[in-house]
């Protein structure tokens, strides 16, 4: 290794799964290079690589909506870690949906083992970068008022960032400073648990009715001694009185299909899906309509051959019509109330019930992520079309990033009990009382003393609250794509300023660029074509500046 050269110096900031997916494919491209090359990751939280969606401390009942039969992250020919299948101490049931911690423990073994390879040289800085800064070609980093680096390359691989709470979270959290009454957060599970020791006599509601709620649900249930038997749920007494769940429309997202045997024949044949690719491709370089109009012609024909091997004869039309509603309304094709909801949900991914248009496009849309990202990512898509095939893309997570059956007959199972109440379920009004809140639904009401939020931040670059990022935006180097969604990359993740100049050795990767990016909240995606375009470019950067210096 070259020694007549100072190191070359790499920043990310952000040491959660995008991070270490990064650095993997970064130390890929690097192993020709002679010359030291030093990358500082910057971060609070104490796990590498897991971040706090995947903590290894995290409670065990807060499971992946992944089917381990679905998760394809092999680690590097390099690493000792192997598939994540193979890693666990248990042969694991295809079928089954891991522990997040797990999931992190096995990230975190990888990180460990991609450090002890000793090239490129990782070390970690515990603590929350708040500002950066150009010095020469590269950049410094601020933390906790020292000033580091410089670095030849920053990455940003932010996940969730703190952001501004909306309008009736911040109602609440004043309220709930004010009066004493009870307003908890979704996670850390574990965090939630203890406090829900003292609740065994109070109303609980729920904010949310996203895949959250199903985590929360169990750590109000499971984790206070209850337990479910053959189909039943048997309370330990120590529960909440009552679990009000409510949200905008009042539904659960739907199951994954139970087994690989009733998963396989969603997936559409190849013709139809190579189709979808040429497609998604020009889509994400034209206007909206005409972009609509290229992924319906594409979409119709594999929902028609999918549901046709399941004995469903539809139209095109029918397909067609349900396609119209879902870019314009998202969710707007059923009636069903939201119990029914969550029962048709059951019966349809066990097999019970033949799939409809909805089901069977959404099985398609999960199997096609990896080609959405494929066609979508390299290319600047126009922001109009943007907003339109991401809004499109998150409101079919409502299928295609379901959660496990097992999760959806509990709620049944405690519905059944009494526990949960789905009386409030759609857009209650919420009215503030001396001690909670008061939850109206026609002539019903209902006052709860805890309120346990389990909404999710959006990936909305301007609600943004953390130093670094509003610093970014503040000096015109961070811009939203369009209003409500995130940063404008480049395909390799080069952050591109307000006039449209990508800034130079400065690269953000995530949900953060949502928009530029599309269905970045697949933990696939961190470790895909996104990191590897970014490590292709880095390695060539680097290669320019060794062979720039004299010898």
């Amino acid at each position: 290794m070259k020694t007549d050269h100072p190191a070359l110096r790499i920043a990310v900031i952000g040491a959660g799964p995008r991070s270490l997916g990064a650095l993997e494919a970064l130390a890929a491209d690097l192993r020709e290079e002679q010359r030291a090359v030093q990358i500082d990751t910057f971060d609070p939280f104490p796990a590498n690589a897991a971040g706090p969606n995947f903590d290894p401390e995290e409670s065990p009942l807060c499971l992946l909506n992944t089917a381990m039969r679905d998760i394809d992250i092999r680690a590097p020919r390099s690493s000792k870690c192997g598939a994540f299948a193979d890693w666990l101490a248990h042969d694991p049931d295809l079928d089954s949906f891991p522990l997040r911690a797990d999931l992190g423990r096995y990230l975190e073994a990888r990180h460990t083992d991609l450090a002890a390879q000793g090239h490129p040289t990782i070390t970690r800085v515990f603590g929350r970068a708040d500002d950066l800064r150009p010095n020469g070609d590269g950049w410094e980093i601020s933390l906790h008022g020292q000033w580091l680096g410089p670095y030849d390359e920053v990455l940003l691989t932010p996940g969730q960032p703190a952001s501004t709470p909306d309008d009736q979270l911040s109602h609440w959290q004043n309220h709930a400073a004010r009066s004493g009454a009870i307003l908890a957060n979704a996670y850390p599970a574990r965090n939630l648990a203890r406090a829900a020791e003292q609740w065994g006599d109070k109303t609980v509601a729920i904010r949310g009715m996203g895949l959250s709620v199903f985590d929360v649900l169990r750590v109000l249930t499971l984790g206070l001694g209850g337990r479910f038997e053959h189909g039943k749920y048997i309370a330990s007494g120590r529960e909440p009185a009552r679990i009000l769940l409510f949200s905008l429309d009042g539904k659960p997202p739907f199951p994954k299909p139970e087994t690989g045997e009733l998963d396989a024949p969603f997936t559409p044949p190849k013709a139809d899906t190579e189709a979808f690719c040429k497609a998604m491709a020009q889509a994400s370089c034209s206007a909206p309509d005409k972009a609509r109009e290229l992924l319906n012609a594409a979409i119709i024909p594999a929902v028609r051959h999918v549901l046709e091997h399941h004995a469903v004869t539809v139209s095109d039309k029918d397909i067609a019509d349900w396609l119209d509603k879902e870019w314009d309304v998202p969710g707007s094709q059923s009636s069903d109330g939201p119990r029914e909801t969550l029962q048709a949900g059951i019966e349809l991914a066990s097999g019970q019930r033949a799939p409809d248009i909805g089901f069977a496009f959404g099985q398609i849309w999960r199997k096609w992520q990896d080609e959405i990202r494929a066609a979508y990512n390299p290319v600047e898509t126009p922001p109009d079309t943007a907003e339109q095939i991401v809004g499109f893309d998150e409101g079919l997570k409502r299928y295609s990033y379901g959660q496990p059956i097992s999760s959806a007959r509990e709620m049944e199972a405690l519905i059944e009990a009494g526990i949960v109440d789905l009386g409030h379920a759609a857009d209650p009004q919420l009215d503030l009382t001396p001690s909670g809140w008061q939850l109206t639904s026609g002539n019903r009401q209902t006052e709860v003393l805890v309120m346990v939020d389990s909404v999710l931040p959006s990936p909305n670059l301007s609600i943004t609250t953390d130093p670094l990022i509003c610093g970014l935006m503040e000096n015109g180097k961070l811009t939203e794509i369009t209003k409500g969604m995130g940063a404008r990359t480049a395909p390799d993740g080069t952050v591109i300023d307000v006039d449209g100049t990508p800034i130079p050795h400065l690269c953000l990767l995530g949900r953060m660029s949502l928009g530029s990016v599309i269905a970045a909240d697949s933990l696939h995606d961190c470790f895909g074509e996104a990191a590897n375009r970014w490590a292709r470019g880095v390695a060539e950067r680097l290669k320019q500046k060794s062979d720039k210096e004299p010898a």
